[in-house]
């Protein structure tokens, strides 16, 4: 029984756990398996989850939540945390935005006893960090990656990327609508903002807005000395507030350790890599998708970029991959982990309203960046 409830909880886990160790029979490890793990991504989401729980801890971002608390219908209060997120993540990354907004979205809710809502809308949020971070070049890892291989301008870039990023705001403004279609002024009471600020701890929110403000500009310049950064984070919190610690959410390391894992395993293998180079060449668009719903978008661009004729086709398809289920984008791990520890034992329930709200969006979008796949980067 408590085998079953273990998996029912963490069934994200133990699906990243069975593909890395399947991984691991299909390619023997070795010291390249190890090195070719997005190390950085990894620190990355260790510094942010333990500095985004000292902000819980201390409702740091209680100012943000009272700015929140001034929408007094749900349809415009949906809409700034969505398009929070919509615009956050062109900045400082898709699951980095996912990582600040949905606890916000979750408290506002409970506060405004309006907790029906709270699948739809971080649905929602989902996709709008999925296809607001398509912008920009450092918006999401694949991004980064996909635009490092190339010698265009940013601003070459977002012109390309528009069409899909503006199409995708608007499509966002008429799910909110369609969920809110009953009375697009139902009203929302928000009661408070919280814990008050307690005076005497006033220098550790300070260590707190201090290290985000860090960690973001790592993000943003993705500096090669990110290693530095996350042992400044973890000493600074260590002395500052070391009980922060019990709170972080390990398993979702563990569960991106192990997806890194089983990617790094299966692009070594020789015979993989063989048959994807006589297959994806002018499919990269339905590969990237495809692809991306076993190993995620991130490393399968990494896969098969060498592979690539149309570089269009690839970068849409691997942002187009996220919406199709929770691994096609290791953002949307976040927000199912995020939702499972405030709401334990409902992970089926979140997988059912988060692909009918994601599927409704991928099968409008689908065809229409196809089509805008054949329009060519360079």
């Amino acid at each position: 029984m408590k085998i079953k409830e273990f998996v029912k909880k963490n069934l994200m886990l133990v699906l990243a756990v069975t593909a890395a160790v399947i991984s691991l029979f299909i390619t023997p490890p070795s010291a390249d398996t190890l090195k070719n793990i997005d190390w950085r991504t990894l620190g990355t989401l260790l510094m942010m989850l333990c500095v985004l729980e000292g902000f819980k801890k201390e409702n740091v971002l209680r100012p943000v939540v009272a700015i929140g608390a001034r929408f007094k219908t749900m349809p415009a209060l949906s809409l700034f945390l969505i398009f929070g997120v919509f615009f956050t993540s062109m900045f400082v990354t898709n699951d980095v935005s996912l990582i600040i907004f949905v606890p916000l979205t979750i408290m506002l809710f409970r506060d405004g006893d309006k907790e029906k809502y709270i699948l739809p809308v971080i649905s929602m949020e989902n996709i709008a960090a999925i296809r607001g971070s398509l912008l920009m070049p450092f918006g999401s890892p694949q991004n980064l990656f996909l635009f490092g291989r190339t010698d265009v301008t940013v601003w070459h870039f977002m012109l390309h990327m528009a069409p899909l990023c503006v199409s995708s705001a608007v499509l966002l403004i008429i799910f909110v609508m369609v969920l809110y279609r009953k009375d697009l002024k139902e009203t929302i009471t928000i009661s408070g903002m919280g814990k008050p600020w307690l005076p005497e701890r006033k220098a550790v929110r300070i260590v707190y807005v201090t290290l985000f403000a860090l960690i973001i500009g790592v993000i943003v310049t993705r500096t090669a000395y990110w290693y530095i950064a996350v042992i400044i984070v973890l000493t600074a919190i260590f002395i500052a507030d070391r009980k922060v610690f019990k709170r972080v959410d390990y398993v979702l390391i563990v569960t991106f350790f192990c997806f890194f894992l089983f990617s790094s395993s299966i692009a070594a293998n020789e015979k993989i890599a063989a048959a994807l180079k006589t297959a994806v060449a002018g499919y990269e668009y339905w590969w990237a998708i495809g692809v991306s719903q076993i190993i995620s978008n991130v490393p399968a661009s990494i896969l098969l970029y060498p592979f690539t004729e149309n570089f269009a086709g690839l970068i849409y398809g691997a942002d187009t991959a996220g919406l199709v289920s929770l691994i096609g984008s290791l953002a949307s791990v976040i927000n199912y982990r995020i939702y499972v520890r405030e709401y334990p034992g409902q992970g089926g329930r979140f997988v059912k309203v988060f692909t009918l709200v994601s599927w409704a969006f991928f099968v409008i979008v689908v065809i229409p960046g196809f089509l805008l796949s054949r329009w060519k980067f360079f």
